[in-house]
């Protein structure tokens, strides 16, 4: 074969690969979606950070494989890369990653919950006596307030006496 067939063959390749990785980025995303559940904003935000990725790798392909030039067999190899990836893998390691993902992270959660199990229990003890201590300084405080109270009235009638 000539030197530009294997070139073009390549890129072709090159661009192959290009959908499978970009499909296989994504399902990343889709899996941490699913082990740490957030809202629309987190989500479109990834979205956005996702395809900015996208556009730069793409294009970064095209600028070194095919010095910037858009080859339309180049799209139709990284579409068949996606679309065959999607089918027959994705499916797969979307659901058994995030399936394994989330028994460690619900492993993890109940180890942290028996583990931070005293530290509650003291944080209510500690709770109960501020309560206690708060409550004694309230009554010192109305205590004080009532002897200063009398004092102040006392020293008023002794200097008027004066």
């Amino acid at each position: 074969m000539s030197s530009p067939v294997i070139s073009e063959n390549l890129f072709l390749l090159y661009s192959f690969g290009m959908g499978i990785f970009i499909t296989f980025i994504y399902d990343l995303f889709r899996i941490f979606r699913r082990v740490c559940v957030h809202n629309n904003f987190f989500i479109s935000l990834e979205d956005i950070l996702f395809w900015i990725f996208c556009a730069i790798s793409v294009f970064y392909m095209m600028h070194t494989q095919s010095n910037g030039t858009l080859r339309w067999f180049a799209i139709l190899g990284a579409v068949t890369g996606m679309f065959l990836y999607k089918k027959t893998i994705s499916p797969f390691f979307v659901k058994w990653v995030s399936h394994v993902l989330n028994i460690i992270v619900d492993f993890l959660k109940k180890i942290l919950t028996v583990i931070s199990k005293p530290f509650m229990l003291l944080a209510k003890k500690g709770k109960k006596t501020g309560k206690q201590i708060t409550n004694r300084g309230k009554r010192m405080t109305g205590f004080l307030k009532k002897r200063l109270t009398a004092l102040l009235k006392t020293l008023k009638i002794a200097l008027c006496k004066q």
